[in-house]
């Protein structure tokens, strides 16, 4: 009885390209935390603009990235994300597609943004009215927690000022007590729910003293806007909003389609400060809103597109990816060599996705046949 499969876990060895492994993805989707990025002079020159007008002048700024299919727009935006979370004023949140509104919309930013990071800024908002009402001095959302902890400070000697304070804020009353109920045990995850639009019982905010249910699209944009005049408060600049595959809305009914559009333009003229929205959209659908939605597209503030890989820009990519992974100082492209890299731009028509996705099977193949170059006549054969 012969084996249909050879199954192994026995690693594949490099040795000969003088790699640890295969520096390439095999499924080249964006990383969480993407570490290369290179050329797209244009876009990155946009982006710095844009992301840079809001960091210094706190006014709102948008930017809409278009592409096609695999030219790197979710690349592009995750990359941007991964710069703005090492920075303390800003607050940046990524939305994967826009689903079927602007309450969709809203619940993956809160989701991206996490239960521990709005617990967190629940804490520090209580720091800052303990500063005022009691005679601790926390400094910090963590200062607070351990003030609360250790019993120094009451939540009854804060709490009803804090919703006061915060209801005045945010002029969402709702809001501000879900926000405050994050830090308490035995609610914060009924708050969590609400607060990301989840949906909870009538008990539930019954017991939150919170009268609505945040279920739509006014409702969402209304909750944003508090969330982000919250974080204004706390003396941040702004809050970074990066929506990828916007082009998805091309899929929903014409009514759906307008009414996500004109709760994200109520979203822009409701906060002509300290916001920044970056859009990842195919560029034909992009003409289409431009063409269709004139209300919507004016008050975005440009365009920019993403354009093939050029030979120089495969080659820095190719050599960066490689660099990962040696074990020695780098050697350039090798075990690329130069036609081997046209034959892959070729076939690529310089797509970010399918040049990795090549350069993955080809490196992959050279080190099962022992071959110590990927020549153009390999690529060609074994792709």
């Amino acid at each position: 009885m012969s084996e249909a499969f050879d199954i192994s876990d026995e690693a594949q060895d490099y040795d000969q390209f003088g790699l640890r492994g295969n520096p390439f993805p095999y499924s080249p989707v964006p990383a969480e935390e993407p570490e290369i990025y290179c050329g797209q002079e244009q876009a990155t020159n946009a982006i710095s603009s844009t992301v840079s007008t809001t960091l210094s002048t706190g006014k709102s700024k948008h930017l809409v990235v278009t592409g096609k299919y695999g030219n790197g727009k979710s690349h592009t935006l995750k990359y941007t994300r991964s710069l703005l979370r090492d920075r303390k004023e800003a607050i940046v949140g990524y939305v994967a597609q826009p689903g079927e509104g602007f309450i969709d919309i809203y619940h993956e930013f809160m989701y991206d943004l996490g239960f521990a990071e709005v617990e967190d800024i629940a804490y520090e908002f209580l720091a800052s009215v303990a500063r005022d009402v009691t005679e601790a001095n926390p400094i910090s959302g963590s200062a607070m927690r351990s003030l609360i902890d250790d019993g120094d400070v009451l939540l009854s000697e804060i709490v009803p000022e804090a919703i006061k304070r915060l209801s005045d804020v945010t002029q969402f009353a709702d809001f501000a007590r879900a926000i405050i109920h994050m830090v308490y045990e035995d609610t914060n995850l009924y708050a969590w729910q609400w607060l990301t639009a989840e949906g909870i019982r009538y008990e539930q905010r019954k017991e939150m003293e919170i009268h609505t249910a945040l279920d739509d699209d006014t409702m969402g944009v209304r909750a944003f806007t508090a969330l982000k005049n919250l974080l204004l408060e706390l003396g941040y600049t702004a809050v970074f909003v990066f929506i990828d595959e916007f082009e998805s809305i091309a899929r929903l009914s014409s009514k759906d389609e307008q009414a996500t559009l004109n709760s994200i333009r109520h979203l822009m003229d409701q906060n002509s400060d300290g916001l920044c929205l970056l859009f990842g959209c195919a560029p034909e659908v992009w003409q289409d809103v431009m063409s269709e939605y004139h209300a919507f597209s004016e008050r975005i503030g440009q365009e920019v597109a993403l354009r093939p890989l050029t030979n120089e820009h495969l080659h820095e990519l190719v050599e960066e990816y490689l660099d990962r992974e040696r074990v020695t100082e780098s050697d350039g492209v090798h075990p690329f060599t130069e036609d081997g890299l046209d034959v892959i731009l070729n076939r690529s028509q310089g797509n970010i996705r399918q040049v990795l996705s090549v350069c993955s099977r080809a490196l992959d193949a050279a080190a099962q046949e022992q071959r110590l170059e990927i020549t153009a006549e390999f690529v060609q054969e074994s792709i």
